[in-house]
């Protein structure tokens, strides 16, 4: 093997370095909020569905803002289209930090929506940095330091809310800071890609983004099943994620601090994965092996999350539960105003939270390593001219998924209670676990 190809299979670490600690910062901004809205929703009298429709509010924007920031990233490089979509984020934190009503909550969602093309553009910085044999490598290295992210923003949130009395505006606040961190680091570290594309030309040629090229990539034969196979996929993933705290609280009774330690761990092992692990997979076994392990591992663990005992946490109290849902202060609501229903303590014990931890591995195995291997296997059958308006098409899908997945899952939440909607995205996967070895070549 010639020294050119043995540079091709080996991942450049400091080319990309500055891309993965803008993403590290600024998903713990986001991370710090996750755990957080359902239940600050809660605060303002949303029922489950309710809260359903506020998580749909982000990726419903997204889904319009991102497609559209992916494609201009092709036009005019990555860096600036980054600084938009985070001064955007931004925003939306600062607007969370002085929420005190339900539709200030929304509002602050559709603003960070509408420019959330953070992780779209870094992914299409990664592919500009790497080779096909190493994309999907580099693309784990996102997952990797979003991962991080979600250990280290919900250590945060831990110590803030208990440090501030259970205060959702603090936890708000930090948020807005780590994403100002981001911004910075964009501006003042991290250097334009695009020029490394060997015809940038092609890319300014291509007419911005439209919603007719979102149906032209269906018809291309192995990206448009892979956009498919991403939109159901994050159908049955992104219900999990939005409303695993609601589940939490009604099945379990942890309240905010509790379901960021879960998040914590769910964090280090997707680290694990997609830091050390997806790599050496891609290369030995390729990545339509980890399409299929990323889609039976996570059907697994939504089913068992399923079917989780009501066994409430040891530690469980009812009333301060309670008191942490209604707050503290100036932003302290009735508690009488709240419409979420929380188990008795009478049948407290370990059996339903050990269950849960153990659900949470194969379901976190899933969700890390199906996402960065569909996008490698999108960028590899892309022309390197417009790998970030199919990373856009590719998040735009995501995006819809997402708006439509809580909306479902609230729905079935509420009317037919905590466990329906997780076994029915369990269901939803095992029908693509059926389908993926016959239709990813």
């Amino acid at each position: 093997m010639t020294t050119t190809e043995l540079t091709a299979e080996k991942l450049d670490f400091k080319r990309i370095l500055p891309v993965l600690v803008i993403v590290l910062v600024d998903l713990m901004g986001l991370s710090i909020i996750i755990p957080l809205l359902p239940l600050y929703a809660a605060r303002f009298g949303a029922s489950p569905l309710t809260v359903g429709i506020l998580q749909a509010t982000y990726p419903m924007m997204q889904f319009i803002g991102a497609p559209i920031l992916g494609r201009l990233s092709d036009r005019f490089g990555r860096k600036p289209i980054l600084i938009i979509s985070q001064i955007g984020t931004l925003a939306g934190f600062i607007l969370l930090g002085f929420a005190n009503t339900l539709w200030l909550l929304f509002l602050s969602r559709i603003i960070d929506g509408l420019s959330g093309a953070n992780i779209s553009t870094a992914q299409a910085a990664i592919a500009d940095s790497t080779t096909e044999k190493t994309r999907t490598q580099g693309l784990g290295l996102i997952g990797a330091a979003f991962g991080i992210g979600f250990i280290l923003g919900p250590i945060v949130a831990f110590i803030v809310l208990a440090s501030t009395g259970q205060n959702y505006q603090a936890v708000a606040w930090a948020a807005a800071f780590f994403s100002l961190a981001s911004i910075l680091m964009t501006t003042f570290w991290f250097k334009e890609t695009i020029g490394e594309v060997e015809d940038p030309t092609a890319s300014r040629k291509r007419r911005p983004f439209s919603f007719g090229a979102m149906r032209q990539a269906l018809t291309r034969p192995t990206i448009g099943f892979l956009l498919i196979l991403m939109f159901f996929y994050q159908i049955a993933f992104g219900g999990y994620e939005q409303l695993f705290s609601l589940f939490t609280l009604t099945r379990l009774g942890m309240d905010a601090r509790d379901t960021s330690g879960l998040f914590v761990l769910a964090g280090l092992f997707i680290v694990v994965v997609q830091g050390g692990l997806i790599g050496r997979w891609s290369r030995v076994k390729g990545d339509r092996w980890l399409v299929i392990l990323g889609v039976s591992a996570l059907s697994i663990g939504l089913i068992l999350t399923a079917l989780t005992p009501a066994i409430p946490i040891p530690w469980y109290d009812k009333a301060r539960v309670m008191q942490s849902l209604a707050g503290e202060g100036t932003f302290r609501v009735s508690i009488q105003s709240i419409h979420i229903s929380l188990p008795e303590e009478a049948a407290r014990g370990w059996f339903g939270i050990i269950w849960l931890l153990i659900a949470s591995f194969p379901a976190a195995l899933g969700g890390g390593v199906l996402q960065p291997a569909v996008n490698s296997l999108i960028t590899k059958s892309s022309d390197k001219s417009e790998v970030g308006g199919m990373l856009g098409i590719s998040s735009g899908f995501y995006s819809a998924a997402n708006a439509i997945a809580p909306l479902f899952y609230g729905s079935l939440f509420q009317w037919f209670g905590a466990p329906v909607p997780f076994f029915a995205g369990g269901l939803i996967l095992l029908v693509l676990w059926a389908l993926a070895p016959r239709m990813v070549k």
